[in-house]
């Protein structure tokens, strides 16, 4: 099974961008850090645009941050690429003729209603910047630089 990796592919785009202000980034560029291709990180940097997180214009290679990265929160960027897509997913292909097929599923919604409020409240409070802040951190304890 694949897992999704829009959110974290999202935050690597805008990190690799706050970390590299002055840099002319091409979703070539970008898509070599992430390795993936460049169609894909043109498609993230779309949504993050629309989203109010990122300013570029198209064929100039100077993306930047709309917002300060202590601005930015990982529930921001969870919604610009994800929209209003729920963290867990139920079977909706279960027998309804059976007691446990139907009933588990609207318990099961309860259970995972509570679990993507707690996880929106967790997310609205990890900023970019605390990303960043991590980052270089781990790097420092690594003994690395970032480029």
């Amino acid at each position: 099974m694949k897992y999704p990796t829009k959110l974290s592919d999202a935050v690597h785009i805008l990190a690799f961008i706050a970390l590299h202000p002055n840099c002319g980034l091409t979703s070539e560029k970008i898509a070599e850090s992430i390795q993936t291709n460049a169609g894909y990180v043109r498609q993230l940097m779309s949504a993050l645009r629309r989203g109010g997180l990122l300013l570029s214009v198209k064929g100039h290679p100077r993306p930047s941050l709309a917002k300060t990265p202590c601005q930015i929160t990982l529930l921001d960027v969870y919604q610009a690429v994800e929209g209003d897509k729920p963290l867990l997913h139920q079977d909706t292909h279960t027998n309804p003729a059976c007691g446990v097929g139907m009933n588990i599923q609207l318990v099961l919604r309860d259970c995972y209603d509570l679990v993507q409020q707690q996880a929106e409240e967790a997310m609205r409070s990890i900023t970019l910047q605390e990303i960043l802040d991590r980052y270089t951190e781990k790097l420092s304890r690594l003994g690395q630089k970032s480029f």
